[in-house]
């Protein structure tokens, strides 16, 4: 197995040949990689989360309100414990779990939900985060770039957000969400956020920058939907965040690739979301 290494490092070179020639280099689109969403892609998308907000809806009115308090008592004790001692508590909710599937056709859909505990907090000093877009390339950074309210009307807010992902490659996104808070109690509270557009950038921050058409890029993300809960107690506040988002399939043949950067990126995203959201609310607490 002396060679092992080598060959492996070989392979791994020259699929970011590859990667490269798919998604950087100039030309025609098809040279970029570039893809078109399909109409049936995005309706399975649409049904997906047609499903995931009948089953959100579910759980506020019946409960549990956090998805740690229906774990099995073992693993919900194992898990409170954890998320006391600072760690964010990841799970998979569905989606497709490689390569797509019959079901969402020329895409990927992918679901994870997370939650995270803000100690000695106030539902109030997280929301004063979460609303405040304004400042969230400062609270998100690297993740958000640039991020503004475009307009604001009571609990419903509309939100520019641009960014930026690296993963072998890296990917400039302008995005933009409607998203609207619900109270549900003195200490409850939930939003639900829908990106309403979605545009790859091509040569950011160059005087060359210009937007790709939405639906006509490399698919590194489609749709973004969002559900946030928070709950005071414990003496603290529990933060709680469930993302689908949808993605293009993997091209054939690249699987073992390019399919660990696409399926990790969610995952991570949550879990680095979470844990600056903790961050945040505990460094404008101390000021």
């Amino acid at each position: 197995m002396k060679g092992f290494p080598d060959r492996m490092a070989t392979r791994f070179a020259a699929g970011l040949l590859v990667l490269n020639g798919l998604f950087l280099a100039a030309g025609s689109k098809e040279a970029r990689g570039f893809y078109s969403l399909r109409v049936a892609t995005l309706r399975a998308f649409q049904a997906y989360v047609a499903g995931t907000d009948a089953a959100n809806n579910e759980s506020l009115s019946r409960g549990p309100f956090l998805w740690v308090d229906g774990l099995p008592e073992q693993e919900r004790k194992a898990a409170f414990s954890e998320l006391m001692r600072g760690e964010v508590e990841m799970g998979r909710v569905g989606g497709n779990k490689g390569g797509g599937s019959a079901g969402t056709p020329g895409g990927m859909i992918h679901d994870w939900k997370g939650i995270v505990f803000v100690p000695g907090a106030k539902l109030g000093d997280v929301l004063r985060v979460l609303e405040d877009y304004d400042h969230q390339a400062s609270y998100y950074a690297p993740d958000v770039e640039r991020a503004r309210i475009e307009s604001h009307d009571g609990d419903h807010y509309r939100v520019f957000l641009r960014f930026r992902r690296h993963k072998v490659v890296t990917v400039v996104l302008d995005t933009e969400h409607e998203v609207t808070y619900y109270r549900d109690s003195e200490t409850r509270e939930h939003s639900r956020s829908s990106a309403v557009r979605i545009a790859q950038v091509e040569d950011a921050g160059s005087p060359q920058e210009k937007e790709n058409a939405p639906g006509e890029d490399n698919g590194f993300l489609w749709g973004m939907e969002t559900w946030w809960r928070m709950e005071e107690r414990d003496g603290g506040v529990y933060v709680q965040n469930q993302v689908v988002t949808l993605t293009r399939d993997i091209p054939t043949g690249l699987g073992w690739l390019i399919e660990p950067f696409v399926t990790a990126i969610p995952k991570e995203t949550l879990e680095f979301t979470l844990e600056a959201t903790r961050k945040a609310v505990l460094a404008r607490m101390k000021g």
